[in-house]
């Protein structure tokens, strides 16, 4: 094991950096980005209503956010497994999963606020973690088993 970690040093240390990347991302979430959000989920939330906020100032700081989030992880995705392939398919994925998330969200936040705040959390979450790349690994290296 230290012998194949040793032949890809490279490779790790990319890795890391990447991963590094969305960790500072998510440490810095409260001075990089708007999310009126950040605090309500995080408070006694069920019983209190939603915070004011703005919606283009919110959409866009999403969106940089789910951009930034898709850019290190289709990088990652290159590092990992050197298929540009791969990369252009999550490359999809990500745009039309981010499109319908974020048309999702504003959609429910705007019409159903109040009564689905458990589907704004979840639709949120999406958007501001890279949830996806943790899918997308383990399924690409399967699908790379397989093919062998």
């Amino acid at each position: 094991m230290l012998q194949l970690l040793l032949k890809n040093k490279a490779k790790v240390f990319w890795s890391l950096f990447l991963i590094g990347l969305l960790i500072c991302i998510r440490l810095f979430e409260d001075n990089l980005f708007y999310d009126p959000f950040l605090a309500y989920f995080k408070s006694e939330y069920a019983h209190a209503k939603l915070p004011q906020f703005n919606v283009f100032k919110l959409f866009f700081s999403l969106g940089i956010r789910f951009y930034l989030n898709s850019v290190i992880s289709l990088f990652l995705l290159y590092v990992i497994f050197k298929d540009t392939k791969i990369v252009k398919f999550s490359m999809l994925l990500y745009m039309i999963l981010g499109s319908i998330l974020m048309i999702s969200f504003i959609f429910v936040l705007t019409f159903f606020g109040e009564e689905n705040k458990m589907t704004l959390f979840y639709l949120r979450r999406f958007l501001i973690q890279p949830i996806f790349i943790m899918l997308f690994i383990p399924a690409f290296y399967y699908q790379k088993q397989v093919k062998k």
